[in-house]
């Protein structure tokens, strides 16, 4: 069977050129110039690839990356921008892209790109970022649920994200310039203790009276979840 290719993309010339050039290499194409329906599609499964215009109408490319990540699919992202600033591929990869390609481009380079993302394990085989846990701390990034030890706890948005974000990391020191970035989408200091305030309301909602502390404070460094200290 064919492997399913998703292109969205705006442009329709740019569009046209690439959904032929796979179609000849032997791909099933399909292609959408809309974010809205492209996310649409993308988020009902069944592709191998998915080429992704950064600026796109309705919902630009960053915003359809986010939510597929955020909804647990893995299925791998090729980028397509006209931005060539480091920092934008930098936010893309950060975001959840799996490569960058700056137009314009050659066909032989995306075929080559997408051929090397076609070869890596699948989704599943890879990693489970449906359910991220901790010790008997569970995080549910499909039904938006997190318990401890069979105990529902109640996060709002942010507090979700911020666990999310440390949970994916666990075991690692998460500075707290990484969490105005990852959380926040904060590329500068904004010069404030929202990041301490967020942090000590979520220790309170996870730690229950008697359970072992998850969330540590490394000095002068930032944050890290962990079982042990």
């Amino acid at each position: 069977m064919s492997r399913r290719i998703l292109i969205i993309e705006d442009d329709p010339a740019t569009a046209a050129f690439v959904a032929k050039g796979l179609k000849e290499a032997g791909y099933a194409v399909e292609s959408t110039g809309e974010g809205r329906e492209g996310l649409y599609l993308a988020t009902g499964g069944g592709f191998d690839l998915i080429v992704l215009d950064r600026m796109l109408p309705q919902i630009d490319g960053l915003a359809i990356l986010t939510s597929l990540r955020a909804a647990g699919i893995v299925t791998p992202v090729l980028m397509l921008t006209a931005m060539s600033a480091v920092d934008e591929r930098v936010r893309g990869l950060r975001a959840g892209a799996d490569d960058y390609l700056v137009k314009p481009f050659s066909f032989e380079e995306l075929h080559a790109r997408a051929e090397a993302l076609l070869r890596r394990p699948s989704g599943t085989e890879l990693r489970d970022e449906t359910h991220l846990s901790c010790a008997d701390l569970e995080l549910d990034l499909v039904a938006r649920t997190v318990t401890r030890g069979g105990r529902r706890i109640e996060l709002q948005p942010r507090e979700f994200q911020m666990l999310a974000f440390l949970l994916s990391r666990q075991g690692r020191v998460v500075t707290r310039t990484m969490l105005l970035e990852g959380v926040w989408d904060y590329h500068f200091d904004p010069q404030t203790n929202v990041i301490d305030v967020h942090i000590s309301k979520l220790r309170k909602k996870i730690d229950a009276p008697g359970e072992p502390p998850l969330i540590h404070t490394v000095r002068g460094a930032g944050y890290m979840l962990s079982e042990q200290r």
